[in-house]
């Protein structure tokens, strides 16, 4: 049981990929610059939380689901791939969004070329 929490969210990793891969909306649009909107989104939320922690803000929550293995004082080795797949759910929501909305660029740029030709 003291795995449940960590196999749940690299469960949840695997289908946001999944998704991304069918319908190439992050990873797999442009691979390079999601791996630093990633980078930068993980590493940004864990200084966040680190902040938190050494104020005295964020604790460490008892649980059987989790490990209890810990990276930092008050920092669950859980953390780091939570916020990954934080990071990873908002940019497929958010670029499959775009996409639903009409809002990418490319697809302006259609529009704009048909009203050109009309």
């Amino acid at each position: 049981m003291g795995v449940l929490y960590l196999v749940s969210l690299l469960l949840g990793i695997t289908c946001m990929l999944l998704l991304d891969h069918r319908f190439r909306l992050f990873f797999w649009r442009d691979a390079k610059a999601a791996a630093i909107v990633t980078a930068v989104g993980v590493l940004f939320l864990l200084a966040w939380d680190l902040a938190g922690i050494g104020l005295g803000i964020f604790l460490r929550g008892e649980g059987t689901i989790a490990t209890g293995l810990l990276i930092a004082p008050e920092l669950p080795v859980e953390e780091p791939v939570f916020l990954l797949f934080l990071v990873l759910c908002t940019m497929v929501l958010y670029t499959g969004a775009r996409r639903l909305l009409g809002w990418s660029t490319a697809t302006r740029s259609a529009k704009q070329r048909e009203r050109e030709n009309a």
